[in-house]
């Protein structure tokens, strides 16, 4: 299935919903993953009918997970979208040629990716090296598989030669923000309206980025709050930035934990309120590479929360 550009932005101006992996016995599990693409497919509540965007990126452990089980996992989750939705893969730049043979076998599945999304690049680099290096590696991906991409930013240094690598490639059709609102606008400002998008890429609170012009979010506990995600993203699309920001305050404690310490429970979070709400629709999974389960009194405050906003799911 092939997006064109206009409606791919369009369509990212939404939840982007990066569900966790699941492990059992420190392996993957890839029934449970296939049982929590069809909660979020099934589980839809954005406005207009709107499609499902689905990434396995940072929340989903793609830095800790081997080539070959990524491959697998966006097979599963492309074949558990039915030709439906968007999805997207990111790509961990180090070193530049595994993302590209990583590229070649997703272009080659059933359902490949509509967009990658372009993972912090991490090491001792420049701004300008960033620049060439992935000027020239859109325009070769783009020629061989007609890739995409968006680009996460994380290092404020890096600002302005992310903004001209955006405006200069017509392969780049936006940014991902992973820094703070004040980052915001510099970038909505400089990139054209309607030919890139800038996207919120730090939860659910997403609504001081959308109200400075930041179209959609990623989000985390999509996966085991979809309503509250989505209702979020409704309102935002319609300004109302009031009704977003009542929803926002519901799930803000689970962001407060996911958050803390240096997102040091960004994955576990999730997958311990999927576990004490004993949902059997999802899966959460024993704990995955570096994310173990959370202490018992972090265990103990996310039940409480779960037991109030668990109708969101």
């Amino acid at each position: 299935m092939t997006i064109d550009s206009p409606t791919l932005l369009d369509g990212l101006n939404s939840v982007i919903g990066i569900p966790l992996i699941p492990f059992t016995g420190g392996q993957i599990d890839y029934a449970g993953h296939a049982k929590n693409i069809d909660y979020l497919m099934k589980n839809n509540s954005l406005s207009e009918g709107r499609p499902r965007v689905i990434s396995i990126a940072g929340t989903s452990l793609v830095h800790h997970v081997a080539i070959e089980d990524q491959v697998k996992l966006l097979d599963i989750t492309g074949c558990g979208m039915d030709g439906e939705g968007i999805l997207m893969a990111a790509l961990v730049p180090n070193p530049l040629p595994a993302a590209a043979d990583l590229i070649a076998e997703l272009a080659a599945l059933q359902r490949p990716p509509d967009v990658y999304l372009i993972m912090p690049l991490s090491g001792t680099y420049g701004p300008a090296g960033l620049y060439d290096s992935f000027m020239n590696f859109a325009q070769i991906q783009a020629n061989r598989h007609g890739a995409r991409f968006l680009y996460y930013y994380r290092r404020p240094r890096d600002r302005d030669m992310i903004i001209r690598l955006l405006l200069d490639s017509p392969h780049f059709v936006g940014v991902k923000i992973g820094t703070d609102e004040d980052d915001v606008l510099p970038f909505v400002e400089a990139l054209d309206e309607g030919e890139k998008i800038v996207i919120w890429g730090i939860g659910d609170r997403s609504t001081a980025a959308a109200e400075m012009g930041a179209n959609g979010h990623t989000s985390g506990v999509n996966i085991v709050v979809a309503r509250a995600s989505d209702e979020i993203n409704n309102a935002q699309r319609r300004r109302d930035y009031e009704a977003a920001r009542q929803i926002e305050d519901e799930i803000s404690p689970l962001e407060d934990i996911r958050f803390m310490q240096e997102r040091a429970y960004n994955y576990s979070a999730v997958m311990e309120a999927i576990n004490c709400s004993g949902f059997d629709d999802v899966v959460g999974g024993g704990g995955g590479p570096f994310n173990p389960p959370v202490p018992p009194d972090i265990a103990r405050q996310i039940e409480r929360i779960m037991a109030s906003i668990e109708h969101y799911h």
